[in-house]
């Protein structure tokens, strides 16, 4: 993984290409993100980069926690996140990272967490047929048969079934960045990405 940023899904609009072209865009608060800690291999058995978005008051924090920012001279984060980032000497605990790290017409990689939409049937989850509606049948929309006769007598597991849909951990790649705007560290990137409305992503470079 390289290296990248922590953000914040605003919401999506769309802009207006150089030809009047209409381009579906989604709004991303992208850092500002610090630096937190350097992991090392020679330390970890790894190399990477801990850092963190959106600013909180160390006083809300428990001990544990608050003993990380230690050498950020009294400032706090909400949200930490690690990336594997072989190049960490090119930074120091405390540096800001910004958009600037972007630029447009850059493909990237965007993970958050997609959309809960509660307990879900098989048709809705999996896209399973239903039976016929008509001529007095009774099965419309039910699982079916799901397990087997004697041997070996069991449902295996991981078999496709209704139950909690979406609230997943999902990476969308080559999304490209159309705009990049510094006033307010806002990214401009076509098409979706994981996760509603403040939804909390990470977006990183490919």
């Amino acid at each position: 993984m390289a290296i990248g940023l922590i953000g914040k899904k605003i919401g999506m609009t769309q802009v207006f290409s150089g030809v009047g072209k209409p381009v579906p865009v989604t709004v991303i608060e992208a850092g500002p993100c610090a630096v937190i800690q350097k992991k090392t291999v020679e330390k970890d058995g790894y190399s990477a980069l801990k850092i963190g978005f959106l600013e909180k008051k160390p006083e809300k924090l428990t001990k544990p926690l608050r003993g990380q920012f230690n050498k950020l001279n009294g400032k706090a984060y909400a949200v930490l996140k690690e990336l594997k980032f072989d190049e960490v000497d090119k930074y120091e605990i405390g540096d800001e990272l910004t958009v600037d790290l972007f630029e447009p017409g850059e493909d990237v990689l965007v993970t958050g967490i997609s959309k809960g939409k509660g307990f879900a049937g098989g048709i809705k989850r999996w896209g399973f047929s239903r039976g016929p509606m008509t001529h007095g049948s009774k099965f419309h929309r039910a699982q079916g048969s799901t397990g087997m006769s004697a041997t070996p007598a069991k449902v295996f597991k991981g078999k496709k079934m209704p139950g909690h849909m979406g609230s997943n951990r999902v990476t969308v790649k080559n999304l490209e960045i159309i705009d990049i705007r510094d006033q307010g560290n806002i990214l401009l990137i076509k098409g979706a990405v994981p996760g509603g409305k403040n939804g909390i992503i990470t977006i990183c470079k490919k």
